[in-house]
């Protein structure tokens, strides 16, 4: 039987997206979309948004009406949204991906405490490359060490309301973990003025908005006579939504826990 996929902001350049390549599996069926109360997308069919021709799923914007339709729930929104419809998923026993970004430290608790009666991949970033750029980043840091600077620089569309990304900022607690730091201390946003000389400790981030940038990601080691970089470039949102359909398929025999894209993949 296919797993039942619900979708937050099925209008969205990632609904769309995720409703298109759901409704070319096997494996899964679109049971649900959501967009605000406030969205002219209500009452539309999710098919008929994405291009793939009409799939009888109406857009709406109650969740509470819907949960005996889906299975998992796909969720990139912003903090407040996700938190809002969390604890209805918790309490229905949904599982839930979520790609959403800019938590704090509230928020995380509030699904660790979620995690505890449903499963729940969350990720600061769903693409199945930058998850393995993850586990290189970590590599590097672990053999170079104290010998390079380290620096994080990421490229986002104007429209990207938090900075640095979720995924700079995973990036730079995989550096702190492996180099030994600490991220709180450690890390410098940005630079003006007379900054005097780096910090060898120094964890650095830089970052651009610009156009429509889908996502950039590099970590940069340098030393003396050489340096290494490895980038990510996202050229369109297809590779995030396959990862979070991925995550999806990893928490279809799973009932509770808090897992990210390194456990989907096995990465660990």
């Amino acid at each position: 039987m296919a797993t039942r996929i619900a979708v937050t902001g099925a209008a969205g350049r990632m609904g769309r997206t995720l409703t298109q390549l759901i409704s070319e599996t096997t494996d899964l069926t679109l049971g649900a979309a959501f967009e605000r109360p406030d969205s002219s997308a209500l009452g539309a069919d999710a098919g008929e948004l994405a291009g793939v021709g009409r799939l009888d799923v109406d857009v709406t914007s109650d969740i509470t009406r819907s949960l005996d339709t889906f299975d998992v729930l796909i969720d990139f929104s912003v903090p407040g949204a996700t938190l809002a419809l969390l604890p209805v998923v918790a309490e229905a026993g949904k599982r839930l991906v979520i790609g959403t970004t800019g938590f704090d430290a509230s928020g995380e608790r509030a699904i660790d405490e979620a995690s505890g009666r449903i499963a729940i991949v969350k990720a600061p970033n769903m693409s199945v490359g930058v998850n393995v750029v993850f586990k290189l980043v970590e590599m590097a840091a672990r053999v170079l060490g104290d010998d390079v600077d380290v620096e994080v620089i990421e490229a986002h569309h104007r429209q990207k309301i938090d900075a640095p990304s979720g995924t700079a900022v995973h990036m730079g607690e995989i550096l702190a973990e492996a180099l030994g730091r600490d991220l709180e201390t450690d890390a410098v946003y940005g630079r003006h003025g007379v900054t005097g000389p780096r910090n060898r400790r120094t964890i650095g981030f830089s970052t651009v908005r610009a156009g429509d940038i889908v996502g950039d990601h590099t970590v940069l080691y340098a030393g003396t006579g050489e340096r290494i970089e490895i980038t990510h470039r996202a050229q369109s949102r297809a590779n995030f939504a396959q990862g979070a359909l991925r995550a999806a398929r990893f928490l279809a025999d799973r009932t509770s826990g808090r897992f990210d894209m390194q456990d989907v993949l096995g990465l660990r």
